[in-house]
């Protein structure tokens, strides 16, 4: 059976500081924000994607709270692609993003590691053949010969 649609979970320490966060400064943007009984059910997602939602949880026991910022280890939560990865990363930046370093050109195309406002990390990436190379005239490189 295939489905259209993936939602994951994340949990989160208060869901309006969250929004803030995930809506103003990376950009994405409410899908669903509804009261379910003393708690609520939030949504969010990239611009024009309804394919791949995140849920946030508020956490509320010991367990759940100790595992804010640490969901993935030193593994990135999140991939999020764009076609512009260093004006993402300038505009980010002056909004107080925290960045591991500044965007590097890899085999796969451009990215740079970030944390959330709680610490898990994300992964910024601009895959090679966007728009924004081809129009600032770089050849992408072909995956033939990578092993991919």
């Amino acid at each position: 059976m295939k489905k259209r649609k993936m939602t994951c979970g994340l949990l989160v320490k208060d869901y309006d500081e969250t929004l803030d966060f995930y809506t103003k400064k990376l950009g994405f943007v409410v899908v669903e924000d509804v009261p379910m009984g003393e708690d609520r059910w939030v949504t969010i997602t990239l611009p024009g994607n309804q394919e791949a939602i995140l849920a946030l949880h508020e956490a509320h026991s010991a367990d759940d709270l100790a595992l804010i910022g640490r969901q993935m280890g030193s593994f990135p939560l999140l991939g999020i692609d764009t076609d512009d990865c260093l004006g993402e990363y300038q505009r980010m930046k002056a909004l107080g993003i925290t960045f591991h370093g500044e965007p590097e050109v890899e085999p796969y195309g451009t990215g740079v590691m970030l944390k959330d406002l709680y610490g898990n990390k994300l992964f910024l990436n601009q895959e090679l053949g966007s728009e924004k190379e081809v129009q600032a005239g770089q050849e992408p490189i072909p995956l033939q010969g990578m092993g991919l």
